[in-house]
């Protein structure tokens, strides 16, 4: 088995706002830095973000603070964040912003010149710093000519497949080279996690094409922790139709601007759920609302329900949500003047890869930030803190890889590992007779849109166990690719990735089982009312290769009053 061995002294796995970030400020330390891209650099998850960035300058309300940002931070996850990550996540956030604008990022602006700030869902003041509604695409193009300004060797269109673990820290990765289709190995000092998330595993999400939870399978594999992977955060608004559009994002910044959703009658129906914020109420609170007016017979034509700013200044709306227009104008809707219909959509997973303060891992030597990275948001997330986190958590990453790779030689390698996973990545290519990745995708997303969903009951989550165990052990094995080439075949990139997804999407399943009462973004029909929910489910792989899962205390630092 040919592959080629590439050496540096700090790995960055993934390109987007964290990837970007952490290799910044790796490089910063005069070491040698590679980042791999599964895509063109540029393209990551991070440029498909809308609304904003949460901060508290108090351009807009000077009364907000880094305490309040904390607060609405542990209230709007539910108490379930590790309170410790919080507070790095909302001390931190005005430097790095900060250090965006350094690098070029324009923010829309007050009159007085200061970064604008617009209301964003369950937060108490307005602290969304924002570039109209195009905001990760300004932070992904200032993040990408930065990367350009430093050392930084970046590998686009290469998959990592496997973290490698030797003398009991981490040394690397392998990969393959998406162009090609030559085996590479990555040897490496430290390396950092930023994969993204794992929207993909649902049949109707808002993520990119390439979110299938590599990361997740990746870490849990190489024996990492992870953290509360129930915990998915469903958007309310999505777009419903056509259907080559359904579950592309609607911005959070429709309803912080003052759009209104309306059922089939014309009714205001979140007066109904949360008359006191309406429709600026939790995430988790607004897709449920959503989806009982369309299960109680109140929802529109096409599955959703409807949003309307048409009461706005056009002005406003043109400025403001102009990638909104656009989104819609090829759908044949004009927002200025008629609604949008929306409903959920699966956006973005508070759960993933348990860090410490340091945004290290169980693993010696790997670090791990953004949303592959579980315990900052809790059970659910506020609109706005994602991008935040990519780099407050992006710097961190970046700066503790960069010291553990000074005070550290590389580790030895064990060429048995890398030949067996190679050789694992050439059998699905020779394989005559078995599935296709495109059809197992296709069993595996539906059955966690229907079983593993908003409103989740017993019976549906241990079937959707049942099933994936099913499939881990009898799909996974067989997966097979039509084209039996190297060079330029998606099919096998998918087939690559089938693997990762199931994983992932088992962890999924297997803790919500766990979590018998509702709390953030799990809802159960069915709880139990004795169990409150207060602890975080911790999952990694045992000994014995099956999947360990245990309930653990909280991280608290403060007490915080509902």
């Amino acid at each position: 088995m040919n592959y080629k061995t590439i050496m540096c002294d700090v790995l960055v796995v993934g390109a987007g706002g964290a990837g970007c970030r952490a290799a910044i400020e790796a490089a910063s330390h005069n070491l040698d830095v590679i980042m791999l891209s599964k895509e063109l650099l540029g393209k990551a998850h991070t440029a498909m973000a809308e609304g904003g960035y949460n901060v508290s300058l108090g351009n807009v309300d000077p009364d907000d603070n880094p305490e309040t940002h904390f607060k609405d931070t542990i209230v709007g996850g539910n108490y379930l964040n590790n309170q410790k990550l919080a507070e790095i996540l909302v001390r931190d956030a005005s430097e790095r912003v900060f250090d965006l604008e350094e690098y070029g990022a324009v923010f829309d602006r007050t009159p007085e010149g200061k970064i604008a700030q617009r209301p964003f869902g369950k937060q108490s003041w307005r602290r969304t710093a924002y570039a109209s509604d195009r905001t990760g695409s300004e932070i992904m193009v200032t993040l990408t000519e930065a990367i350009r300004k430093t050392s930084v060797r970046v590998f686009d269109e290469v998959f990592a497949t496997k973290i490698l673990v030797e003398e009991g820290r981490v040394a690397g990765v392998t990969a393959i080279d998406l162009k090609y289709g030559d085996y590479l190995v990555f040897r490496a000092k430290s390396v950092v996690m930023a994969t993204g998330g794992a929207g993909r595993i649902y049949e109707v999400t808002s993520n990119a094409q390439l979110d299938v939870g590599d990361g997740y399978g990746m870490a849990y594999e190489a024996g990492c922790e992870l953290i509360d992977m129930e915990m998915i955060q469903f958007h309310p608004t999505g777009q419903c139709a056509p259907p080559s559009a359904k579950g592309r994002l609607v911005t959070e910044a429709v309803r912080g601007e003052g759009g209104i959703l309306l059922n089939n009658k014309g009714e205001r129906f979140m007066k109904n759920y949360y008359p006191e914020v309406m429709e600026l109420a939790g995430r988790d609170q607004v897709a449920r609302s959503i989806m009982t007016e369309v299960v109680e017979g109140r929802g529109s034509p096409d599955g959703g329900v409807y949003l309307s700013i048409a009461h706005l200044p056009k002005s406003i709306v043109e400025f403001r949500l102009e990638s909104m227009i656009e989104q819609f104008e090829d759908a044949g809707v004009d927002i200025r003047e008629e609604p949008m219909q929306v409903s959920p959509t699966c956006h973005h997973f508070m759960g993933g890869i348990k860090i410490d303060e340091e945004s290290g891992t169980n693993i010696p030597g790997l670090y791990a930030s953004g949303e592959c990275t579980g315990g900052v948001h809790g059970g659910n997330r506020l609109g706005g803190n994602a991008l935040a986190d990519t780099q407050v958590y992006g710097a961190l990453s970046g700066e503790s890889a960069a010291n553990f790779a000074k005070e550290n030689t590389h580790t030895g390698i064990n060429q048995d590992v890398i030949v067996k996973e190679f050789e694992k990545l050439e059998a699905m290519l020779e394989r005559k007779e078995g599935i296709s990745p495109a059809d197992a995708r296709d069993e595996l997303t539906k059955l966690m849109w229907e079983k593993v969903q908003i409103f989740r009951k017993e019976e549906d989550m241990q079937y959707a166990v049942k099933e994936l165990r099913r499939i881990e052990k009898d799909v996974v094995p067989n997966i097979k690719v039509d084209v039996r080439v190297k060079r330029f075949n998606p099919g096998w990139h998918q087939a690559m990735e089938f693997e990762h997804m199931v994983m992932t999407a088992r962890m999924v399943a297997e803790a919500a089982v766990i979590r018998k009462g509702s709390r953030g973004a799990h809802y159960r029909v069915d709880a139990d009312p004795n169990d409150k929910g207060y602890y975080n489910i911790v999952i990694r792989k045992g000994e014995d290769g099956k999947m360990e899962l245990r309930k653990e205390d909280l991280v608290i630092t403060k007490i915080i009053p509902p």
